[in-house]
């Protein structure tokens, strides 16, 4: 009986600690994908507490938060033939743990190499300039494009943006000469645009002082004004306007009266 007792007692141990050891928690942003006899069961479980009964079942943990994957540096010969080296930043985040475990062996091994080859492709049909300046429609396109692939594994790709794009020394020295020559055509032509207004604007006032005689007397006052005003070695002697325009007529009718 002492022995029976024994056995007993040591069955007893060995169930609780079988029954502790089924016991698993997975915290808030974690599901327990269960495999129970090698088939799969319809739901996750998690979070908190739950019980695994080993050797029954095989629990595969999933994090359901976002992941940022850093897509290597990727040699890219754009559609005008530049030689660049790119490289992205992909985030995603697992919305199915079920397809993420049964459908890929590891997703963000096949995530990275989807998105390798896509940015290959996608940058090779832009131009460079349209890689500087048109970023965030490339990063929708590659975003749409990947999420296509991921969407059958369970997981949803929410952002992709090129991070870093590296051009030889070469293309940048052209770059610069190309912006230092578009600055220069931008300061030439506002320096035309201005001798053009201010030659209209004399145009104008001339033609206003055309139809006042007066006013061209006015003028000349205040610009002797203006002279009289420094404090300089000039002397001016002021000269009607009126005389001149007498002597100009008596000039005309003189050499009017000159000719046969």
């Amino acid at each position: 009986m002492a022995m029976f007792g024994g056995f007993g007692f040591f069955v007893v141990i060995i169930v609780v600690i079988y029954a502790l050891s089924s016991i698993k928690i997975l915290a808030e942003y974690e599901r327990g994908v269960i495999f129970r006899l090698g088939r799969l069961l319809a739901r996750a479980k998690g979070p908190g507490v739950i019980l695994v009964f080993a050797p029954v079942d095989r629990m595969v943990r999933i994090s359901l938060r976002q992941e940022a994957l850093e897509v290597p540096p990727q040699d890219i010969i754009t559609r005008d033939n530049v030689t660049l080296k790119v490289n992205a930043v992909i985030f995603l985040r697992v919305i199915d743990p079920n397809r993420a475990v049964v459908e890929v062996s590891n997703y963000l091994y096949q995530t990275s190499q989807f998105a390798q080859t896509t940015l290959r492709s996608v940058l090779g049909e832009v131009e460079l300039d349209e890689l500087l300046s048109h970023r965030e429609k490339i990063n929708l396109r590659l975003q749409s494009i990947l999420d296509q692939h991921t969407d059958p594994w369970g997981v949803k790709v929410n952002n992709v943006e090129v991070k870093q794009v590296d051009m030889p020394e070469s293309m940048l020295r052209a770059m610069a000469k190309q912006a230092e020559a578009e600055r220069e055509k931008r300061s030439k032509i506002i320096h035309a645009e201005g001798e053009f207004s201010a030659a209209q604007r004399l145009v104008d006032a001339a033609h206003l002082l055309s139809t006042e005689p007066a006013s061209i007397q006015l003028r000349y006052l205040q610009t002797l004004t203006e002279i009289g005003v420094e404090k300089n070695t000039t002397i001016v002697f002021p000269l009607p306007i009126d005389l001149m325009e007498n002597l100009s007529k008596l000039m005309e009718k003189s050499m009017g009266s000159a000719k046969p």
